[in-house]
This record gives structure tokens, C-alpha cells and sequence, in this order.
């Protein structure tokens, strides 16, 4: 994010040199570390090395707090290699110390080597802690390693350590993150009868799952939970409730909730507009686009997601076709895979399919099979046998073995009377063996 400055840590070091305070240890073991944690928080590993030099040169490189805050330093800025030598160098370790290093193996996903570590501590004089395990038990649950973490959460009970709210929200995560809904909120049931009170980050997490389900009873009941905690303004609990609200069909409470948020951010504004877009509130969702755009907020490629949804749901073409060419000029955004889909349907849609496959012909990337899936769906409803051949063709050769885009054509086959070739596509399909696998979203 931009470094602090060679100038601004020169002039520190000079002062610190001049009045011999940076061989004063009390002052040492204050200022550096916290130079080094803001070095970490701007990702400036530059300014950071440039401050471990000048430690090595002043004999301070065998204090642990010192040799610590370098660790976590690294370890944060993605050096886990040099966080290690340090670590390795250092004569006395204690808990902190092991415990970010083996927190910077786990936030990078490095998790072999955070269990080699933890295996090594287990077997040294110092035992891990509750703060060991949850960095443990988070690593396996950005992961998406389920069966890890409900491991090392078993593991952690034996070893006469009581899990907090950071442990059971990890599982939580975990499970989400695996779509594994109803086993997320029988974990926050199992969390509450343990005696241990959700905060706003086990809140936010659990709410896309009863959003995803469209669970409106459990999402009520987290935002009661929001509520009783004191969490009514945090930012991400409000975006979340707005996704879980409109994902269940209910605008109007999202809409109250988003109107009434102190803060937002482009996840909320992104959240109400796909809210609107989805429920066909369209001029709506396209009346805050520009709102959002006003305002100063950051657009993304799911703020055009969105709002082309949208286009694509009121069959507005010319303005989401406007609205493609701002995304690139205006904002600099590079489209995405996605968002030539949402063309290609919002062409289809519409009925100008040729123009929907030209289009196609003419992506700079190669079409995925959201892209053909979208003519497709456009093909079936407006009855285009050829070009429906043509989308199946693409399909066929992105997903064999999938059977959704061969009993797609079929049935368009059918609908236009052409039974010959619909039952040949059906033997063509029986002699491959294909199953009823759907790849795509497109096909649900």
C-alpha cells in the first residue's frame, strides 16, 4: 500500500542515534516494534528490511520483542522465509514468538509448515496456547479444510484448552466456505449451549449461509443476535443482514436496513443493487448504480455484475450496453468472464441473438461456459435451433460429461419439430454414458 518513507525512518533513526537512545534497550524494545507493526499494517517491506539492518548494525538483533516484531513483520508482508531465519536465529523463544510464526505459516496457507512447527513447540519447553490453536484452526478454515479443523478443535479440548468465540467462528467459516449450511448453524447452536456469545464477526459469517438457503427464520433470529450484542451499526453484520434480507425475498426489510447503515461500503451498495436486480426492482438497481458512482464509492466488477443483471432483467439493452463501454473507459475496469455473460444474456434476452453470438465471436478471452450457457437459455426461448446447435457444440467440448446442454438442445429440437434429431442427440448422449451432472449454473 505504498511505503512509509526512507525519509521520515531516516530521520527517526538519526534522532534515536544522536541522543543514544537506539542503544537505549528501554526505548529500543518500544519504538522499533512499533514501527515494524506499522511497517506490516502498509505491507511495507522495504522500510521494514531497511529497519532490520539498522537493528543488526546496533547489536540489537538478540532482543525478543525486537526479533518478535521482525516475525510478525515478514510473516504479514509474505515472507515467511525470512520470518523463519529469524526465528531460527534467535536464542530464547518464547510464546509469542512461536506463535507468529506459526500464525504467518497459517495466514499464508503454508499449513504443512505451520504443523511442523507446532509439532516442534509441542516437544520444546513452551506449549501452545489458546492463541496457538486458533491460528491453527483458522489456517484449515481459509482452507476449506473441514475435517482439519474439527480436528485440531477436538485436539485443543484434550490438550485442557476451552475454545472462544475465535475458534467456534472459524468453524463456522469453515463450513460456510464448504457450503455446508445447515452444519454452520448447528455449530452456532452447539457454540450458544457451550456458553460462548457470538460477536459480530460469528454473526456476519453465519448470515450467508441462511442467505444462500434462503433460511428467513435463522437469518431473523442472527439478527436478533446483532442486535442483543450491540452490533447494530458494524458495517459487515448490515451487509451481511441486507444480502440474507433480499436473498429471502424481502427488499423492503434490506432496503430499511441499508437506508438506516451509518457507514457503507462497495460490498453494501453492491449487496442492495443485486437485491433490486434479482427481484426485479431494475430501475431501482440501475437509480443507485448512479447514486453509488455520485457518492465517490469505489465501482468494482461486481457493481457492473449487478447492474447489468439488472439491464438484463428490464431488457434495457442500449443502456447496458452504455454501461459496458463506462465500465472500461470511465472506471478502468477489465471485463471479466462474467461480465460477457451478462451480455451475451442481456443480447439474448432480447431476442438479438446473432448479434449475442457476434459478440461472442469477438471477445478478446475465451468463452466459458456461462458464456455459450447464456446463448443457449437465449436460444431455447426464442427458438433458434442453430444457433443453439452452435452454443451445445462449445458446451460439449468445455464440460463432456456433462448431460445438461445435450438435453437442452434436445428439448429445443423437439419444441421446433425436429423429433429426428432430438431422439439422435438422446443416443448420441446414451452412447457417451453421461450422467446427469450439471456444470453450470446456467442449467438450474
Amino acid at each position: 500500500m505504498g511505503r512509509i518513507g526512507f525519509g521520515w525512518l531516516n530521520s527517526l533513526i538519526a534522532h534515536l542515534s544522536h541522543h543514544d537512545l537506539l542503544l537505549d534497550n528501554h526505548v529500543a524494545v518500544v519504538v522499533i516494534p512499533r514501527v515494524l507493526r506499522a511497517c506490516a499494517k502498509l505491507s511495507d517491506i522495504q522500510t521494514g528490511k531497511a529497519l532490520h539492518n539498522r537493528i543488526t548494525r546496533s547489536f540489537l538483533d538478540s532482543d525478543a520483542f525486537i526479533n518478535t516484531a521482525l516475525i510478525s513483520m515478514y510473516s504479514k508482508c509474505g515472507r515467511t522465509d525470512i520470518a523463519r531465519r529469524v526465528f531460527d536465529r534467535m536464542s530464547v523463544r518464547d510464546l509469542v514468538a512461536w506463535n507468529s510464526m506459526i500464525s504467518g505459516y497459517a495466514c499464508l496457507g503454508l499449513l504443512e509448515n505451520a504443523m511442523d512447527l507446532f509439532d516442534l513447540m509441542k516437544s520444546s519447553e513452551t506449549k501452545p496456547d489458546l492463541v496457538t490453536w486458533n491460528a491453527l484452526i483458522s489456517g484449515f478454515s481459509q482452507a476449506g479444510d473441514v475435517d482439519m479443523v474439527l480436528y485440531m478443535f477436538s485436539l485443543m479440548q484434550v490438550d485442557g484448552i476451552k475454545p472462544d468465540v475465535f475458534s467456534w467462528t472459524s468453524i463456522i467459516s469453515g463450513f460456510v466456505g464448504n457450503f455446508r449450511y445447515k452444519r454452520a448453524l448447528q455449530v452456532f447452536k452447539q457454540m450458544v449451549v457451550a456458553g460462548v456469545h457470538p460477536n459480530s464477526v460469528t454473526i456476519s459469517s453465519i448470515l450467508p449461509a441462511c442467505a444462500i438457503a434462503a433460511d428467513l427464520r435463522h437469518g431473523k433470529e442472527m439478527h436478533a443476535h446483532s442486535l442483543v450484542i450491540g452490533a447494530a451499526d458494524d458495517l459487515h453484520v448490515n451487509t451481511a443482514l441486507i444480502d440474507m434480507y433480499a436473498k429471502c425475498g424481502l427488499i423492503s426489510d434490506a432496503v430499511m436496513i441499508f437506508n438506516n447503515m451509518r457507514e457503507r461500503n462497495s460490498v453494501s451498495w453492491n449487496s442492495m443493487i443485486f437485491g433490486y436486480a434479482n427481484y426485479g426492482y431494475c430501475e431501482d438497481a440501475i437509480k443507485l448504480f448512479y447514486s453509488m458512482e455520485n457518492e465517490g464509492v469505489r465501482l468494482d466488477h461486481l457493481t457492473f455484475t449487478a447492474v447489468f443483471t439488472a439491464c438484463s432483467n428490464a431488457g434495457m439493452v442500449e443502456t447496458g450496453k452504455d454501461l459496458f463501454s463506462m465500465m472500461q473507459t470511465r472506471h478502468g475496469i477489465k471485463p471479466r468472464l462474467e461480465h460477457y455473460a451478462c451480455m451475451v444474456d442481456l443480447l439474448g434476452r432480447a431476442g438479438r441473438l446473432l448479434e449475442a453470438h457476434e459478440f461472442i465471436k469477438k471477445m478478446p478471452v475465451e468463452p466459458d461456459c456461462f458464456v455459450w450457457g447464456a446463448l443457449l437459455g437465449a436460444s431455447r426461448k426464442h427458438g433458434d435451433v442453430v444457433l443453439a446447435e452452435i452454443a451445445t457444440s462449445h458446451l460439449t467440448e468445455l464440460e463432456p460429461k456433462s448431460v445438461g446442454s445435450g438435453k437442452l438442445l434436445s428439448n429445443i429440437l423437439a419444441d421446433a419439430g425436429h423429433w429426428r434429431d432430438a431422439a439422435e442427440v438422446k443416443k448420441n448422449m446414451k452412447r457417451r454414458k453421461l450422467r446427469g451432472y450439471l456444470g453450470c449454473s446456467w442449467m438450474l
